[in-house]
């Protein structure tokens, strides 16, 4: 199971998923930037929407892990199982993901460009500098 610092961690999205690594961002306001990242690297199973709000992170059931063993053919190192709420009607959709590892981030990230970082700053990994006029 996925343990998340203290904060507010309330919208999520994929940051970035190239089929081996995806980084899930989350924070109160993704507009402009984000305090948290999950990253899984060597990904072989993803069930997850694009955006979502409040995961409740959980181990995954036996059927879930089953599932995860069919598609793969074998256990990977790390399953995360995670609730949100459908986005209609107030059922739960299961999400699941397996990988290789699980890396929990924390750190002010920028969705826009910015000069003069500040520690613990960063970019998100698809900004590039502005084009010169």
């Amino acid at each position: 199971m996925v343990e998340l610092p203290a904060g507010s961690w309330w919208d999520w999205d994929v940051l970035h998923f190239d089929g081996s690594q995806l980084r899930l961002a989350a924070g109160h306001d993704l507009a402009y930037h984000h305090g948290l990242e999950v990253v899984f690297t060597d990904v072989a199973y993803l069930a997850c929407p694009t955006q979502f709000r409040d995961p409740r992170f959980r181990e995954p059931t036996l059927d879930e892990r089953a599932l995860v063993l069919r598609h793969v053919g074998e256990e990977p190192p790390v399953i995360v199982a995670f609730d949100v709420e459908a986005p209609a009607g107030d059922d739960l959709l299961p999400c699941l993901v397996a990988a290789g590892s699980v890396e929990v981030v924390d750190g002010l990230v920028y969705r826009y460009w910015r000069d003069n970082l500040t520690a613990g700053e960063r970019l998100a990994p698809h900004l590039r500098p502005p084009q010169p006029s």
